[in-house]
């Protein structure tokens, strides 16, 4: 029987970083992934901060900066923000992860592709066996210490140790074009109900001279794909001519909420497979990234210890929350709040951003990754955005360890 300390199923960003940091400390890993390759198929548009390419340790991957974007209102008024250095960057995201995985590989973990999880078997010494099948559908059954599910928003692992999903999972759906006519440093952010409700939709350069145009919208009886096509038309409409016909498609889901618990007897979470990610841009690489760190070091204490009980491995959701919890539980109320806008209400939104002085706000405080201190800075500075929103919004004008409200709970998915 094959056995590790730590088993991690899932090699995109998060499992690969979980992978990397408890090889390094000496610990014997296998990094389970499904896909016969590692980056295939592409998992998400591909626009990162600087704090990825510094948890990534390198560059390889970056294809282009990005120093603007463009965000346009339902009738295509629009408003513009260029910063003098770079805010974002356009990466290879198949590069992203291919680099992690061998990173971890380097470091000693054993990396296992076209290898699914298929389940846990009871073992006899209190350990826990994953049942994988291959490639040809054989059987393999590995003992783990420790398993670490970053198997994305349907999670495999979390349905296995009985840890509950996100109730909100918003379908996303991505084309790819090979040529773009828009300015290759700027991403465009589109606003509108008919356009993509739930979230926004996007024209994002990729660096090769093609772009990636998608959405992520609230579940309903229109597809992802059909919301995707009326964004495709829109941005036809602000070039002033028809786009080519796409060169690909990425169809996912992203989860938004935050979990009760990302952690088990055995067990963590991370990643989309945690809902850890940005509930006002549906981001993830960033804060699955940290948070695997984070992982890895109540991993590694735990091991050291022998200790992976629940109550050993909640120290893991107690400390990237700590982290990561107020941001998260900010923009999730404003987010909920924006969805209570009609187009009318949008393109007051766009109409204030244009104000004196907002454009400015936004260049110095913007930050994709910690999105609601920018949200704060703008409330701050202009009233005709404050009128838009309940008076419950001062919550979010708070600072410190205040929680921003509850609101509605959201669309859920079905158990």
């Amino acid at each position: 029987m094959e056995a590790a300390d730590v088993v991690v199923v899932g090699a995109g960003p998060a499992g690969s970083t979980v992978a990397f940091e408890l090889a390094r400390h000496g610990h014997h890993v296998v990094l389970v992934e499904e896909h016969a390759r590692v980056g295939r198929p592409v998992q998400c548009a591909g626009l990162v901060s600087q704090r990825v390419l510094d948890l990534a340790g390198s560059t390889s991957f970056v294809r282009r900066p990005v120093k603007g974007a463009t965000v346009f209102s339902p009738a295509l008024q629009s408003v513009t923000f260029r910063a003098a250095e770079p805010r974002a960057f356009v990466i290879d995201r198949a590069g992203l992860d291919i680099h992690l995985a061998d990173r971890a590989a380097r470091a000693g973990a054993t990396v296992l592709t076209g290898w699914r999880f298929d389940g846990l078997d009871a073992p006899p010494n209190g350990s826990a066996r994953l049942r994988l099948l291959g490639p040809s559908n054989e059987a393999r059954s590995i003992d783990a210490r420790l398993v670490v599910g970053a198997d994305g928003v349907a999670s495999a692992v979390a349905r296995a140790f009985r840890l509950r999903r996100p109730v909100e999972i918003l379908p996303a759906f991505e084309s790819e074009f090979g040529e773009s006519p828009g300015d290759p440093d700027t991403v465009e952010v589109y606003l509108g109900n008919e356009l993509s409700p739930g979230l926004f939709g996007w024209w994002i350069p990729d660096g090769d001279g093609g772009a990636r145009a998608g959405v992520a919208v609230n579940a309903g009886a229109i597809t992802a794909r059909e919301y995707c096509q009326r964004l495709e038309r829109q941005i036809a409409r602000r070039f002033g001519r028809p786009l080519k016909a796409p060169t690909g498609f990425l169809v996912s889901g992203i989860p938004i909420g935050t979990l009760p618990r990302t952690s088990a007897d055995r067990v963590l979470l991370v990643g989309d497979a945690a809902a850890q990610v940005k509930p006002l841009s549906g981001g993830g690489i960033y804060t699955g990234m940290r948070c695997a760190q984070i992982a890895a070091e109540v991993a590694h204490r735990a091991l050291g210890s022998n200790d992976l009980s629940a109550r050993a491995l909640a120290v893991y959701d107690a400390s990237w929350k700590a982290e990561l919890g107020e941001e998260f539980s900010k923009a999730l109320y404003l987010r909920r709040l924006l969805l209570r806008l009609s187009d009318a209400d949008l393109e007051k939104v766009v109409s204030a951003l244009k104000g004196a002085g907002l454009t400015e706000v936004i260049v110095a405080f913007g930050d994709i990754d910690f999105p609601t201190g920018v949200a704060r800075a703008l409330l701050r500075q202009s009233p005709s955005l404050v009128r838009l929103f309940p008076k419950a919004l001062s919550a979010l004008l708070s600072s410190g360890g205040v929680r921003a409200p509850e609101l509605d709970v959201g669309p859920r998915r079905s158990p």
